[in-house]
């Protein structure tokens, strides 16, 4: 990027930068290296820049003065705090509304954070930005997520291996000139050349131990002579603790001289600074010391239970500059390089201790509920502290509880790879401390198997699921809360797998014994009957489902506090019921308002209001509203899409939909494409035998007659009506739906005999297993009106015609285009819509 000679005004989207430290001095040099590497065009795809270094040398400061000198140049600039890869993606997704695109609670902080790194490769809406990732330590962790484009990628790290990927700038400790300068500035000019000439040869001319040092100076009054006298007595004992080499002596010395003024009047404000020392180095929520000071163990309780103490604490370990207090976000932080010196110099009984206090207090403070999306927050600030505090290691049940309930909460943000990783070190580390029977073990196992199950490893999801239900029956018992939430977590699986019946007989167990325990209103049971209804609605038992679906929806809407989301997905799993009992017209009407629900409390793309939108437009095509219906399945399926990519559940079944509408907007050549590619997908997703695999290719089969491959067509329809009859039995929805357009390819190649057998047996089972007024009866029936006088039964197909015609207009009404495809002697097509599961 060239450099404006007339700077202009500063970016559109300014975020997360730190404030410029006002006494910043020197490093010109450095400035005009880094500005040069930055600036200088090689490439259309600018190389991310790296600045490393010491901890303490100020690598930090400078990327924030980079930042804050060419702001000009950048239309966006951004900063992400690094030294956390799980944090990585929760911050390069929260950039998403800067650039336009839906936000992380709509689309899963996965599927943002791709989104935000394409849109900063391609260079639109900004080709000029800049994001900064501060303290990159390991490369490894976050290769995979620096954009390259346009714009200018600068990184900070203390580890020399970034030199192997990126060019590097290497950041030293300050020249002597600079130190002088900087503590001349910081102390305003107290202190004379040749006293800062000494403080900074004493301190190495660190940076960081430079401040520290101006701070107690500046705080304290000390004179310099006292001061170095001090230093030169701690860096005497300190010389016998064996430091380790990666920090400088002189530097430890300043933070130990720092610690002990405050040791002699304020202990309690060295034990809070301790205890800090064992979080990870983002930033502190202030209430875990409010909210966890009845969780703590006997070290911090007395501080913890007296306000006062407390705030006296932090007000000098903030004026010593020993933390950072934020009041604007509530939080407090310790440097990192701040908290190694002290962990190091923590003996190892009182290290244990410390570090299980904080096991406490984040335990302690923590939300009950991850799914509440009002505890997002909270649940964010406490991920960044998981890690470094060590908590897999504790074996106290509650602080086990809240690392899961972190694992749920990345789960339900979408970041499935990161609870995955997190569940897999939980497991292995639990297993070997608690055994593979225990508890906390198996519900790590059951959080795992659903991570699977989002992330379409169907068969893996079943496996690990059952084999944690089955050792979680034995060792808990059958009605055990955990083993109640593990079946349902089964019952999921055996939905991905296709395995409806079996799935049904599970949650209708699960039902029960919530329904016995809790009664018929209770939030778990009511979810376990929900999911019955599910379970209903797959095995064409649409009169169950919508009788269950009914009650839960109306307790739900009644009742205050049932969260926006459980409510429309109730309120979807209704209309889809509603629709596929053969309601077309009063599912359209229901799936209208529920949708407009949705966009109103939760966004056009959330992505229960998307699946809204998906029935909405299958109930516009059932009763007659192609055009309407065209409109809003191509925007539904083009959002999802987006979201989501090509081959996601949601975007699959929403293509078939489309291919649906366009083929009854006869514009057959985009249909049979769209729902080929469809069709071709669903093996690898779902697996080769899954119901919906093979229902697909009714659509197929469909769409190959229509455009003449009619001998292609039967022998498509013939091998899914075997597979389906096999896997789901004769009555399913989706085998008479079949056999319907199987009779009709019967016709259409002269096998009329044939075709009349097949329609006389597949209406008999319709108006069996469903109704006669139900649209599947009626679609078949009309097509047998057609056979029958061909093949000798002109009486009986005139009684039929006359009963079917009658039929249409009460159901469907007289100007639906069946009813009036019907009067014109032509044949009758159905096809297939995947449901959620």
């Amino acid at each position: 990027m060239a450099d404006n000679s007339v700077p202009s005004p500063g970016p559109k989207v300014w975020e997360r930068v730190p404030k410029r430290n006002p006494d910043f001095t020197g490093r010109k040099d450095l400035l005009t290296a880094l500005r040069k590497s930055m600036h200088t065009v090689t490439a259309v795809v600018a190389q991310p820049q790296a600045l490393q270094g010491l901890g303490g040398v100020g690598k930090t400061q400078l990327a924030i003065e980079y930042a804050w000198q060419y702001r000009s140049h950048y239309e966006l600039v951004w900063w992400v705090s690094a030294d956390q890869p799980l944090l990585v993606p929760s911050v390069l997704a929260s950039m998403a509304p800067a650039l336009g695109l839906p936000p992380a609670t709509s689309t899963g902080v996965e599927q943002a954070t791709q989104s935000v790194l394409r849109a900063l490769e391609s260079g639109s809406p900004f080709r000029s930005w800049l994001v900064i990732f501060d303290n990159a330590e390991e490369p490894e962790y976050i290769m995979d997520f620096l954009p390259r484009g346009p714009g200018h990628v600068l990184i900070t790290s203390r580890n020399s291996r970034w030199s192997d990927h990126e060019p590097t700038i290497e950041v030293d400790v300050f020249r002597r000139e600079e130190s002088r300068s900087f503590l001349s500035r910081r102390l305003r000019n107290a202190i004379s050349e040749s006293e800062a000439d000494r403080l900074a040869e004493k301190l190495g001319d660190l940076p960081l131990a430079l401040e520290q040092a101006a701070a107690l100076l500046g705080r304290t009054l000390m004179s310099v002579e006292e001061y170095l006298g001090l230093l030169e007595e701690q860096t005497s004992r300190l010389l016998s603790l064996e430091k380790a080499p990666t920090y400088p002596l002189s530097m430890t010395a300043a933070w130990q001289l720092s610690v002990s003024q405050l040791q002699d009047r304020i202990p309690a404000a060295v034990e809070v600074l301790r205890c800090c020392a064992f979080f990870g180095p983002e930033p502190i929520p202030r209430d875990v010391f409010r909210r966890g000071n009845r969780a703590v163990g006997e070290r911090l309780s007395p501080i913890l239970s007296d306000p006062i103490e407390l705030t006296n604490a932090l007000s000098h370990l903030e004026r010593l500059a020993l933390v950072k207090v934020e009041p604007s976000t509530r939080t407090l932080q310790v440097h990192r390089l701040n908290q190694a010196l002290l962990r190091d110099e923590t003996p190892e009984k009182d290290r244990s201790e410390l570090r299980h206090e904080v096991h406490l207090l984040m335990s302690g403070t923590a939300p009950s509920d991850p799914d509440d999306t009002a505890n997002w927050a909270r649940f964010e600030e406490l991920a960044a502290h998981l890690e470094p505090s060590g908590i897999i290691d504790c074996t106290v049940p509650a602080v086990r509880k809240f690392a899961l309930d972190l694992v749920r909460y990345l789960y339900v943000r979408g970041s499935y790879n990161q609870a995955e990783a997190l569940l897999n070190e939980y497991i292995e580390k639990w297993t070997e401390v608690s055994g593979a029977r225990h508890k906390d073990v198996l519900v790590a196992r059951t959080h795992l198997g659903l991570i699977h199950q989002a992330l379409a490893r169907y068969a893996e999801a079943e496996k690990i699921v059952s084999e944690a239900l089955d050792m979680m029956v034995a060792s808990l018992g059958a009605e055990h809360s955990e083993t109640l939430w593990a079946k349902g977590a089964y019952g999921a699986t055996l939905r991905g797998r296709g395995e409806f019946a079996r799935a049904q007989e599970i949650d209708a167990e699960r039902a029960d014994v919530y329904q016995r325990q809790h009664g018929d209103t209770h939030n778990l049971t009511l979810q376990a009957r929900n999911n019955l209804a599910v379970d209903y609605a797959l095995t064409s038992r649409y009169d169950e489902a919508q009788k269950l679906l009914r009650q839960i929806y109306l307790y739900r809407s009644g009742v205050e506090g049932v969260g926006r989301r459980v409510l429309l997905s109730t309120w979807n799993n209704l209309n889809s019921v509603v629709r596929l009992g053969g309601q077309s017209q009063v599912a359209a009407d229901m799936a209208e308002e529920a949708y407009g629900y949705g966009v109103a409390q939760l966004g056009d793309d959330h992505p229960i209001t998307l699946q809204a939108a998906k029935d909405y437009a299958i109930a516009l095509r059932r009763s007659g509203r192609i055009a309407d219906a065209l409109q809003r399945m191509r925007d539904t399926h083009t959002r999802l899409q987006r979201l989501f990519g090509e081959e996601h559940a949601d975007t699959m079944a929403a293509a078939l939909g489309l291919s649906n509408v366009l083929r009854a907007n006869a514009e057959y050549e985009e249909a049979f494409e769209l729902a080929r590619q469809t069709a071709d997908r669903y093996p690898k997703v779902f697996g080769p035998e899954h119901p919906f695999t093979h229902a697909a290719g009714i659509d197929v089969a469909l769409l190959l007659r229509l455009t003449g491959e009619v001998v292609a067509a039967r022998e498509l329809n013939e091998k899914t009506l075997a597979a389906l009859s096999d896997r789901l039995g004769p009555d399913h929805d989706y085998t008479v739906t079949c056999a319907i357009n199987l009779q009709n390819d019967l016709a259409a190649l002269g096998r009329h005999e044939e075709a009349r057998a097949l329609g006389e047996e597949n209406y008999r089972r319709i108006q069996t297993f469903f109704t006669p007024d139900h649209y599947l009866s009626l679609v078949c029936a009309a097509n047998l009106c057609l056979d029958l006088p061909v093949t000798g039964a002109e009486d009986e197909a005139k009684r039929l015609l006359a009963e079917t015609a009658q039929r249409f207009e009460t159901v469907m009404g007289r100007e639906h285009p069946d009813a009036l495809a019907l009067l014109a002697g032509e044949r009758l097509n159905a096809d297939f819509d995947p449901p959620v599961i």
